[in-house]
């Protein structure tokens, strides 16, 4: 594993473990941090999070993290060695919700297979 690998890995372990433990936010709804972007020289972060929940729940978990952006860098700064804290963006990830969505057509399209099977056979008898 590269020196970038690992610290892509301990920017979204601590961001996560923040979040979860020290961030005591109403607006910050149940998030997941899913990835962690960091440019070559590590100077700027994308870190992706996921939220459980409406369109409403992404904006105010947005505004909670952007609220908090100051407070994650220090911590991080603290938390990990490196020679300059990395400049962190939050960015919305909705791929899980694509896949369930993906996951629902299918089991629809799975339906709609069995049923037009059974009536194939109810026709031929």
């Amino acid at each position: 594993m590269s020196r970038h690998d690992k610290l892509t890995e301990a920017i979204k372990k601590e961001v996560s473990c923040i979040l979860h433990d020290e961030i005591k936010d109403p607006r910050l709804g149940f998030v997941t941090i899913t990835k962690v972007e960091l440019t070559p020289n590590y100077r700027y972060a994308k870190v992706f999070f996921s939220v459980l929940g409406q369109e409403q729940d992404y904006k105010k978990t947005k505004e909670a993290l952007d609220s908090a952006l100051g407070f994650i860098r220090r911590l991080i700064a603290q938390r990990i060695r490196l020679r300059f804290a990395p400049e962190i963006s939050f960015k919305e990830d909705k791929s899980s919700e694509y896949s369930f969505r993906i996951e629902e057509i299918l089991e629809e399209i799975k339906k709609k297979d069995a049923t037009k099977k059974s009536k194939r056979i109810h026709k031929k008898k």
